[in-house]
């Protein structure tokens, strides 16, 4: 991963009128923490946040915040708040990381090849979109995937079975399943019931809905 800077600046002054002031002046307010870091408030430029966490890795990108009194902080993207209608950035908490300690993040979940089930008439579920994850900063993958063209009618691939990168760890159960093939009439009863269940209290982390089957080529 590229670690991008971003200028961040010190804030002495803190509550409504000055934030209000300093978003006039093209700049939002910000603060940045960590257990190795007190509660330090900051203003920043919203287009280059906006930029810095624009990639692949989006709110997992690892910042460097270059303050202007010579101190930088390692951090990532904890929160942010923006416009209900610009969806322009209000405010940005910052955590501080350290690049030889793992972190928690989420990142996207992804299925490719067509499933052997798939052709017998089976229904391929991809039970999460997102998985909760644990790396060290500057190994944080864009996304996982997994091949599921071997899984037959009937088979499913459990979190213990994912191809993971090198020091990457999935924090769900080993015997938690993420994705199968089940008949139609399955996947119907297992939509009903998570369509009846509360949502989780993480939500990146909560089960997707059962994926349509492929269309059939003409």
């Amino acid at each position: 991963m590229e670690i991008v800077k971003l200028a961040a600046e010190k804030r002495v002054n803190q509550g409504k009128g000055p934030s209000r002031r300093l978003r006039v002046d093209g700049k939002i307010p910000a603060i940045a923490y960590g257990k190795k870091l007190a509660a330090t408030a900051l203003a920043v430029d919203p287009k280059a946040l906006r930029v810095a966490i624009t990639g692949a890795h989006g709110t997992n990108n690892v910042l460097e915040l270059d303050v202007k009194d010579g101190e930088r902080i390692m951090a990532m993207v904890r929160d942010y708040a923006h416009h209900p209608v610009s969806r322009a950035y209000l405010h940005v908490d910052f955590l501080q990381v350290d690049m030889n300690e793992p972190v928690d993040v989420s990142v996207p979940f992804k299925l490719i090849g067509k499933a052997k089930g798939i052709v017998v008439g089976g229904l391929l579920q991809q039970v999460f979109r997102v998985l909760p994850i644990r790396s060290l900063p500057g190994k944080i993958p864009t996304h996982l995937e997994l091949d599921v063209t071997e899984l037959g009618l009937g088979d499913s691939t459990k979190v213990h079975q994912l191809n993971l990168p090198e020091g990457v760890s999935v924090r769900l159960p080993a015997e938690q399943t993420v994705a199968s093939v089940v008949a139609p009439e399955k996947a119907t009863e297992e939509e009903t019931k998570a369509a009846a269940a509360p949502a989780g209290k993480d939500a990146k982390a909560a089960p997707a809905a059962a994926a349509k089957p492929a269309a059939k080529k003409k």
